[in-house]
């Protein structure tokens, strides 16, 4: 099927930048939007930034835009979520999604990457 493998995560602090990568890889024959969401403790998952495929439409979370931006290349499949400015409340697991044509368009979900950011 389709495997979402998310990098980049981990401790910074408050301030700095982090870099987030996400590569789906499998029987994949198209690729439309992808996405970042995010989830903290006791809170639900929201999005913070999504894609449309040839990257001409984004979209980001009030939180999060002027300080968060997200890029993809289409041919490695790959969508990027660079965060600068980072602030303690974006402390959360962060997930990739993508919108993904196999035998046919389903939502698929990678396994999630902490970020944590402290004060």
């Amino acid at each position: 099927q389709v495997q979402l493998v998310e990098s980049g995560g981990g401790l910074v602090q408050a301030g700095g930048s982090l870099r987030l990568s996400c590569a789906a890889s499998g029987s994949i024959y198209s690729v439309s939007t992808m996405a970042w969401y995010r989830q903290a403790p006791g809170k639900q998952r929201e999005l913070v930034a999504s894609i449309s495929t040839s990257s001409i439409t984004t979209n980001y979370a009030l939180s999060v835009k002027g300080r968060f931006t997200i890029s993809r290349d289409n041919a490695k499949n790959t969508v990027y979520l660079q965060m600068n400015s980072l602030k303690p409340e974006d402390t959360a697991v962060y997930y990739c999604n993508a919108h993904a044509y196999v035998s046919s368009w389903y939502d698929y979900w990678g396994q999630g990457t902490q970020v944590t950011v402290s004060s």
